[in-house]
């Protein structure tokens, strides 16, 4: 993808790739149009060409911008000195304020099903991701930190997908803040994980 530096007055890159996020995620990725993207911003289909080579650019934008978020709070859960369930506890802490401040990124993300070559490497991102949050999920178990028949790949699994439905109901305009609701997820979670 090539970023083009000039553009339509009003409208750049950022303000073009939030509302075809938000237009993705109300119709799906596929069945969206450039020129509903251009209707929904006001402006020809040609102007967006401006900022974009093709429709597959926006979506690598918008599942990097999520991807790298979830990423460097991984980096930065591990980083942290101590236990691996105490790591794992600051991850998904992490990923939740990323889901809040990023949601319609995260919410695009997790609805991709691997139909574009952009898709497919954003699912193998995730994959990796997965990949990492179990390995905390065992090393708590080698630790002595997760509950008896707690299974470290499943239990991974179910985490984040605890986290992960939060995308489901979660709207901003609520009173509940990223904080508020991280330590509910971490509640509701790791009082059952935790010997």
């Amino acid at each position: 993808m090539t970023a083009r530096k000039r553009g339509r007055p009003g409208y750049d890159l950022e303000s073009l790739l939030a509302v075809a996020v938000s237009v993705f995620n109300e119709r799906g990725y596929e069945a969206t149009s450039m020129e509903a993207v251009a209707k929904r911003l006001g402006i020809t289909k040609s102007a967006i060409y401006h900022h974009i080579d093709a429709k597959e650019d926006l979506l690598q934008l918008a599942v990097d911008r999520a991807l790298d978020g979830l990423f460097e709070a991984a980096e930065q859960a591990v980083a942290e000195q101590g236990r691996a369930i105490d790591q794992l506890e600051s991850l998904v802490r992490r990923s939740v304020h990323i889901l809040v401040e990023r949601l319609p990124f995260v919410t695009l993300l997790l609805r991709i099903r691997g139909n574009t070559e952009v898709e497919v490497k954003a699912l193998d991102r995730r994959r990796e991701f997965d990949r990492m949050v179990a390995g905390l999920m065992r090393r708590a178990a080698e630790e002595g930190d997760l509950a008896p028949g707690v299974d470290p790949e499943l239990g991974a699994k179910l985490l984040f997908g605890l986290v992960n439905s939060l995308i489901e109901w979660y709207r901003p305009a609520r009173e509940l803040d990223a904080e508020a609701l991280a330590d509910a997820v971490c509640r509701t979670a790791f009082d059952g994980l935790r010997v």
